[in-house]
C-alpha cells in the first residue's frame, strides 16, 4: 500500500461545507478520523497545534496506537474510515512564525554565480551559518490554493506585476514543542514534529530591487505554499543519512550529534511535465544545526513553527528545484510538450512538488504533494 502503516501523515480535513475541520491520517485512499477512532477531543479541534503541544511521548504513544489498531483492531477502525475523494483537506497548523533557510550549496553557488560573476559565488559567512529570514505566517497557504502574481517595484519607478514568477522546491519543518524565551532548542527530534513539503512562490524581479541590504521582503512574501500532510519524523527512520561534510568545521553549537540527514528525492513538474528531480539528502546544512542557529540567540520555538530548508538543487542541471536556475535566469527557456517555452511561470501555470523516501523492509514514504496554480495579478 503507497500510504500504509509505515507512513501515516497527518491532516487536517472536513467532509461538508461549515464543519469545524477534524484532524486525521491518511491510510491508503483514506483518513482516519483520529477523533472518532481514538476518542481524544483533541483531534477535533481544526488543527494539529493542540496535539503537537503535548510533545513527543504522545506523538510516539500515538503513532503506536494508530498502527496498532489498524493492523489488529481494523474492525473498530472501519467506521471512521472517510474516502479521501470525499473530503476536503485544510491547512495542516496554525502557522506561529515561518522562517526561510538557504542550505543548497549549489543553489547558493548558482545564484552567486549568476548575480555576481566577478566576485566569489558564496558570502564569506555563508559556510559558517545556516542563512535565513523571517517570512510572513499569514500568507502560508495550503496546497490547492491558486497563487495570485504580485506586483510591487521592480526597479527605479518601474512598478507593475512580476515578470519572473518562480518557485523554490523546498523541505519543511514543523514544531510541536516550544521553548521559553531565552533558552536554546535541545535535540531536534524533541522539538520537531515533522517534515512537509514547501513551494516557497519567488518574485525574482521584485526581490532583486529590493533585497539589499536587508534581504527578501515583498518578493517572498505574498504566497507560500504547504503540503496538507506532515509526515512524522518516525516515519522516515529509513531514509536518515549523516549529513554533507562540512568545511570549515561549525562551531559548537552547530555541530551535529545525531544523522539528521534525510535522503529524499523530490520531484518538480510543471503543467504536469516533470522539470526537475532534486535530491535532497546532498544539502549543506541539516534540519538539526537550522534549529540550532535558529534558537542560538534565545529566539523562543512555538507549537506551529514552520522553518525550511530554502531551495533545494543537487549538482546536476536537472536537480536545480528553481526556474530561475533551470533556466539560467531566462537565458535558457524550459522546452514544455505543448511546444511552448518557460523562462519563469506565466498565468494558468500550474506547479506540483512531489517527494518520496526509503521506507522500513524495502517500502517507499511518499510524502503528500505541494501544488499551486498561478492566477493573473489583481
Amino acid at each position: 500500500m503507497a500510504w500504509g502503516l509505515e507512513n501515516l501523515p497527518y491532516g487536517v480535513f472536513s467532509r461538508h461545507e461549515g464543519e469545524t475541520p477534524r484532524v486525521g491520517v491518511r491510510y491508503g485512499d483514506h483518513v482516519v478520523d483520529l477523533a472518532g477512532a481514538l476518542h481524544d477531543e483533541v483531534f477535533a479541534t481544526g488543527s494539529l497545534n493542540a496535539f503537537m503541544s503535548r510533545g513527543p511521548a504522545a506523538w510516539r504513544d500515538t503513532r503506536t496506537l494508530i498502527q496498532n489498531k489498524l493492523s489488529t483492531d481494523h474492525a473498530v477502525v472501519k467506521p471512521h474510515l472517510v474516502p479521501l475523494d470525499q473530503v476536503t483537506l485544510h491547512l495542516p497548523i496554525e502557522v506561529a512564525d515561518y522562517v526561510d533557510f538557504y542550505c543548497s550549496l549549489e543553489h547558493a553557488s548558482n545564484l552567486g554565480r549568476m548575480f555576481r560573476p566577478d566576485e566569489e559565488p558564496l558570502k564569506p559567512n555563508w559556510r559558517h551559518l545556516p542563512v535565513g529570514y523571517h517570512g510572513r505566517a499569514g500568507t502560508v497557504v495550503v496546497s490547492g490554493t491558486p497563487v495570485t502574481r504580485p506586483s510591487g517595484q521592480r526597479g527605479a519607478g518601474l512598478f507593475g506585476p512580476s515578470a519572473k514568477l518562480d518557485i523554490e522546491a523546498e523541505l519543511g519543518f514543523v514544531v510541536g514543542a516550544p521553548t521559553a524565551l531565552g533558552e536554546r532548542a535541545g535535540r531536534f527530534e524533541d522539538h520537531v514534529f515533522g517534515v512537509t513539503l514547501v513551494n516557497d512562490w519567488s518574485a525574482r524581479d521584485i526581490q532583486a530591487w529590493e533585497y539589499v541590504p536587508l534581504g527578501p521582503f515583498l518578493g517572498k512574501s505574498f504566497a507560500t505554499s504547504m503540503s496538507p500532510w506532515i509526515t512524522p519524523l518516525a516515519a522516515l527512520s529509513e531514509a536518515r543519512v549523516e549529513g554533507r561534510r562540512q568545511d570549515p568545521e561549525p562551531l559548537g553549537y552547530l555541530r551535529r550529534e545525531e544523522p539528521w540527514g534525510l535522503d529524499l528525492r523530490l520531484e518538480v513538474s510543471v503543467n504536469g511535465e516533470v522539470v526537475s528531480r532534486p535530491p535532497y539528502r546532498d544539502m549543506y546544512w541539516t534540519p538539526d544545526q537550522m534549529l540550532a542557529h535558529m534558537t542560538v540567540n534565545g529566539a523562543a520555538l512555538r507549537t506551529g513553527d514552520l522553518y525550511a530548508s530554502g531551495t533545494v538543487s543537487g549538482s546536476e542541471p536537472g536537480e536545480r528545484g528553481s526556474l530561475i536556475e533551470l533556466t539560467w535566469n531566462g537565458a535558457e527557456p524550459l522546452k514544455l510538450p505543448d511546444g511552448s517555452a518557460r523562462a519563469f511561470l506565466e498565468d494558468g501555470d500550474t506547479v506540483t512538488i512531489t517527494a518520496t523516501a526509503p521506507g522500513p523492509g524495502g517500502t517507499v514514504i511518499t510524502l503528500g504533494e505541494v501544488s499551486g496554480r498561478i492566477e493573473p495579478a489583481r
